[in-house]
């Protein structure tokens, strides 16, 4: 009897890590965008129900209950863009490999690698857009981004702000595409993005911000772009652009997107 309640109490344990770490990382994907608060109401929701069930209080547990049962519904329709993130990494992931499904779990990312070439990618974007010269960069997050890099020059290459600012020089051969950033690393140049079909993308830009529109919706990277007709340079995460003061606060608004 004892070995029966020892063997439900650690599968209890496990479950409830499960459950925790799913949780957690679902609160990751959706982190910055609209969906968080939706998600957090919802997790009140599911939890006032489970409350009003233990209490027997039956009307409100069976109010509850029914709006939990068409949640379903709700959480494809609400959440369509973060599940197809999910379902990308997961499919994108090689298990085996020491970069795989393990790591994007993993609860800090930043601990292991520095953020020092940050201030590198943002000035060389800078000293580009002085120059009007067009550039398209996606710095990776959690998703696996082999099924980008296949599509270009795999690279191996360690960031500074001379190289980056050579790659996208208009007479070089890599300056087409996109080039991919893996912790402190150029990792791809020449890489070809799905474009985002947004009508909401305000026609003033180009393929250049549709691509970083499409990555970013598509997986949790950001996205770096350097207009080559206005010199602008735009911050996307999440299928949005997101708005920075000056060059000092776009380095700390993706150092904070990546911790």
């Amino acid at each position: 009897m004892g070995l029966d309640f020892l063997d439900f109490r650690i599968l209890d344990l496990i479950d409830i890590i499960l459950v925790a770490t799913l949780l957690y990382y679902i609160y990751k994907l959706i982190r910055g965008t609209v969906a968080i608060n939706i998600f957090i109401g919802i997790v009140i929701i599911y939890l006032v129900w489970k409350l009003t069930d233990f209490l027997n209080m039956e009307m409100l547990s069976s109010f509850l209950g029914l709006f939990s049962s068409v949640g379903a519904v709700m959480l494809i329709v609400v959440f369509q863009q973060e599940i197809r993130k999910f379902f990308l990494l997961i499919g994108s992931t090689n298990i085996t490999n020491k970069n795989g499904v393990f790591k994007n779990f993993t609860f800090s990312r930043s601990s292991t690698e520095s953020l020092d070439h940050i201030d590198d990618v943002v000035n060389a974007c800078a000293k580009m857009s002085e120059k009007q010269t067009g550039a398209l960069i996606v710095i990776r997050r959690s998703s696996n981004l082999d099924f980008v890099k296949n599509t270009g020059d795999v690279m191996n290459i360690e960031i500074n702000e001379p190289i980056i600012q050579s790659i996208f020089y208009k007479n070089s051969t890599l300056h087409d595409g996109a080039l991919v950033i893996e912790g402190n690393k150029i990792t791809a140049t020449r890489a070809i993005l799905p474009v985002s079909n947004d009508r909401k993308i305000p026609l003033r830009f180009g393929l250049r911000h549709r691509a970083a529109v499409g990555i970013t919706e598509k997986t949790d990277a950001l996205a770096l772009v350097v207009s080559e007709e206005s010199g602008q340079i735009s911050y996307i995460k999440n299928g949005d652009f997101s708005i920075f003061k000056d060059k000092e606060d776009l380095i700390e608004k993706i150092k904070n997107d990546l911790v």
